[in-house]
């Protein structure tokens, strides 16, 4: 005879339909009397005991029991359901397409509380061949916050992507900046085209594109103000972007920049043109760069377009350049002329030095020249 399993001990049987063996166990009762069970299955009777004890363990800790069924596809479905409230429509966009393409396909059968730390790193592994470290960086992030808010309604114990790092991926293009001879040849492809003045004044002012695609005419000023003291002169506002909320990229961005004397000759005969050019479809919103109809452009219709510029610039090819290397090119061209970093800092809006270092270290000028010149003058060069 099996011997009997002791009061508080449940039951333990053979379930045909699941082909399982299955440990019971009755931890309470309901307010109307039913009684309140606790289930484990496994492929033999160890195995199902041993998943009771961890169901139970779970319980006496006060921590609730994620359902059996609830997977990793769930929990990501349900943080972009729910979970990106306010965000910015590209942002979500982004994520949904990351989650979509290579977290789901990937992990998303798993049961979430059947993650391992080894599952997400063999993952991430397994696209550094293929992806960039930012794409590798936002997968983890998405996963990583999927699980967070699955933490928070007691779906999963822990999250176990927080203990992985994220492997380096493959590396990007570099971003380069073009030479005076360049700048000049995009320069005079970009005359009586709809992108000359757009062009002029992301290069001579290093402007970002978000920042120029928002810009309107109550932002500019093109007379300044001569008789002012000091003397103001002719500017743009950098108050703007296409970010959510309308802030620009950090503080130190928003910022007040002179114009260059061309600047102002190409945004006045801009202006002239755009008021001619007004038809009855067109939507006044004040724009400095809008579309044929006065709309906001997107970014896509700017890479178009300044591509369509870089195709008629000799020796140029317009698979290897972006409107972004305008402003790469504003600090590259400073640089080379001898203004000093924190100067160059301060046009282009970074918070820190440090960070035009980081992001143009390619572009800033790598010799330092005062010491030499000093000395020279000292000691006088021979």
């Amino acid at each position: 005879m099996p011997k009997q399993r002791a009061h508080g001990d449940g039951g333990l049987y053979w379930s045909e339909t699941r082909q399982r063996w299955i440990a019971e166990i009755t931890i309470g009762y309901t307010p109307a009397g039913r009684r309140i069970t606790r289930k484990a299955a496994g492929r033999t009777k160890t195995e199902a005991k041993t998943k009771l004890k961890e169901v139970l363990r779970d319980h006496e800790d006060g921590l609730a029991i994620a359902p059996s069924d609830y997977t990793v596809e769930r929990a990501v479905n349900d943080w972009l359901s729910y979970g990106l409230s306010g965000r910015d429509e590209d942002t979500i966009k982004l994520y949904t397409n990351i989650c979509r393409l290579h977290v789901v396909p990937a992990l998303g059968k798993r049961k979430l509380r059947d993650l391992r730390a080894e599952d997400v790193d063999k993952w991430l592994a397994s696209k550094s061949g293929s992806l960039s470290t930012r794409t590798l960086q936002i997968m983890h992030s998405c996963l990583n916050r999927a699980i967070k808010r699955a933490m928070a309604r007691d779906k999963v114990k822990r999250n176990v992507v927080e203990l992985c790092s994220v492997p380096t991926g493959t590396a990007g293009r570099p971003s380069k900046a073009l030479t005076f001879a360049q700048a000049e040849a995009v320069l005079t492809a970009a005359e009586g085209t709809r992108m000359h003045a757009y062009i002029v004044l992301s290069l001579l002012t290093g402007a970002r594109t978000e920042e120029l695609r928002p810009l309107t005419w109550d932002h500019v000023d093109l007379d300044g103000d001569p008789q002012a003291t000091p003397l103001v002169p002719p500017y743009m506002a950098v108050w703007r972007s296409v970010r959510a909320g309308g802030d620009t990229k950090t503080p130190r961005s928003r910022r007040t920049l002179a114009l260059p004397t061309k600047c102002v000759e190409v945004l006045t005969e801009h202006r002239a043109r755009q008021q001619q050019a007004q038809g009855d479809s067109w939507s006044d919103s004040g724009l400095v760069f809008p579309s044929e109809n006065g709309t906001e452009l997107d970014a896509a219709n700017i890479r178009r377009a300044f591509r369509a510029v870089i195709k008629k610039a000799k020796g140029l090819d317009p698979k290897e350049w972006t409107p972004r290397e305008l402003r790469h090119s504003f600090v590259s061209l400073l640089s080379d002329s001898g203004l000093p970093l924190e100067e160059i800092s301060r046009l282009v809006g970074h918070s820190s030095t440090a960070t035009t270092e980081a992001v143009y270290r390619m572009q800033i000028r790598p010799v330092v020249q005062s010491g030499a010149v000093a000395m020279d003058r000292i000691f006088g060069a021979s």
